[in-house]
């Protein structure tokens, strides 16, 4: 394990979530001058094969990248914001649980991938919820 390795284990595992490797090079980059992205690409390809990272591919064009995390779990994308919003519902394991039995298939993956807006950009880009705001209490468009 080289200190690259290691910084860079440590900067996805401080990320708290998701990080793309543009962004895993910009932190990196800041502690140590000598990383290159070509680098970080290398080293986040050996930990997907290592099994130390999950790579996703959240919205059209970027690949993120977060610790393995035991438990599956599903993500909302933002496509105005690009934040990731991870969560968990028991209606997509029974869902894996019933296709599992209906079709005698072993299901190894299953994952949820949803795209819209996070509550901030849909209150940005929706002129009704932006006027609601500035109403005075009691008050109504209609």
């Amino acid at each position: 394990m080289t200190a690259q390795r290691r910084l860079l284990l440590g900067l996805i595992r401080d990320a708290k979530g998701h990080i793309d490797a543009k962004e895993l090079y910009r932190r990196a980059s800041e502690r140590d001058e000598s990383i290159s992205l070509a680098t970080v690409y290398r080293n986040l390809h050996l930990f997907k094969q290592l099994g130390l990272v999950d790579e996703r591919r959240l919205g059209q064009m970027r690949y993120y990248y977060e610790i393995r995390q035991p438990p599956e779990h599903q993500h909302m994308v933002c496509t105005n914001c690009g934040r990731v919003i991870e969560f968990q519902n028991p209606l997509m394991e029974r869902l894996v649980e019933n296709l599992q039995y209906q079709y005698a298939f072993k299901v190894t993956k299953a994952e949820l991938y949803l795209e819209g807006y996070c509550s901030e950009c849909n209150q940005a880009q929706n002129p009704i919820n932006r006027d609601r705001k500035k109403e005075p209490e009691g008050e109504s468009l209609t």
